[in-house]
């Protein structure tokens, strides 16, 4: 089996305080039918849908820092932002249901006719819902924290994605998890394959990847960002976090890898791409994927596979939704993943 080969080193951080929200390690499988079907590397995925706390996700290791963070400051009401199908948000209500915070969310646009998915387990969680209708999130969000502290409320702000220096430490944690699970297995892997977006989860497993010296490929899909944009803030996330965690690693150390060539349609935009993914997937393996992340990535992934860029002899690893999946089930039930007929395509025009 080629690869990279353990033992990795081993950099001791000084992490910052968290609160424990998931149930870590998440396992990791292989991917046979999905990998025998493609005639390419063996494929492999870390089941971070298995996280825990209101059905899972990549989430919940970055807010097991932020939420640590918004107690240590008495805070008593968290407000985050995102868009009417975010997993974030979802699992932001759940953390602050579980630890007794009080919780708002700002979503993009306007209140949908029906309530669906992620947003129905928003509310039913008992977060605050406010819609950005025409304007900025972030411009709605500083009013709403303004509003909050007016009332007397201590509010914490999380941002999209839970992605800062703070969030990223989660996966930084999660490389290391990762790494020791495979040594332990025995398994060399070539490639890490994941998707991002808000850039928090590739910046947490870049700087893991170097504390630990693992020298495969660490590739984020970009969901909806060009490639030099997403690369910039990965860098500039992955740097805030070396020094919240005091970390002795150069940026030089940071090797950020992103395509952006499925890009499709744009954010939340499920074309064929994402369609042939979501269910090749669901029929040969039995795992659900998201149709905005790991629906795309896997998608990427595949096509990568099937041009030879990632070659039979090597192993590969995959996990939807940044290598690290995110579970596919609530905002599926919002999302169409077949294919339109023409008669309710011209009605819904």
């Amino acid at each position: 089996m080629s690869g990279v080969k353990p033992p990795y080193r081993i950099v001791f951080m000084n992490y910052p305080a968290r609160v424990s929200l998931g149930h870590y390690p998440t396992p990791i499988e292989k991917l046979a039918r999905l990998g025998a079907h493609l005639g390419g590397p063996a494929l492999y995925v870390k089941r971070d849908d298995q996280s825990g706390l209101a059905t899972g996700g990549n989430k919940v290791r970055k807010l097991e820092f932020l939420f640590a963070d918004a107690l240590a400051q008495k805070c008593d009401h968290v407000v985050t932002l995102g868009g009417p199908q975010s997993n974030h948000v979802r699992q932001t209500a759940a953390a602050a249901a579980r630890l007794g915070l009080r919780c708002s969310l700002v979503l993009r646009g306007n209140r949908p006719p029906q309530r669906l998915g992620n947003l129905l387990l928003d509310e039913l969680l008992g977060a605050k819902i406010h819609w950005s209708g025409a304007r900025t999130r972030d411009e709605v969000a500083a009013e709403v924290m303004t509003g909050l502290r007016q009332a007397g409320a201590r509010p914490y702000l999380i941002p999209v994605g839970g992605s800062n220096g703070l969030g990223a430490l989660g996966y930084a944690v999660a490389m290391g998890e990762a790494i020791d699970q495979l040594a332990a297995q025995k398994l060399a892997i070539d490639a890490m394959v994941f998707a991002s977006s808000s850039a928090g989860t590739q910046a947490g497993l870049v700087l893991g990847a170097a504390l630990r010296g693992f020298k495969g490929r660490v590739l984020g899909i970009s969901i909806d960002s060009a490639e030099a944009e997403l690369k910039v803030r990965v860098t500039k996330i992955a740097l805030d976090a070396v020094k919240l965690s005091g970390a002795g690693i150069a940026a030089s150390e940071l090797a950020v890898d992103v395509n952006a060539g499925y890009l499709g349609g744009g954010y939340s935009v499920v074309g064929d791409l994402e369609r042939d993914a979501i269910r090749s997937v669901a029929q040969m393996e039995g795992l659900l994927l998201d149709p905005v992340y790991t629906g795309r990535a896997m998608g990427g992934l595949i096509d990568l596979i099937r041009r030879g860029v990632f070659a039979k002899t090597q192993t590969r690893r995959h996990d939807p939704s940044a290598l690290f999946a995110t579970p596919a089930r609530p905002a599926s039930t919002a999302f169409q993943v077949h294919p339109p007929s023409p008669a309710s395509s011209r009605t819904a025009s």
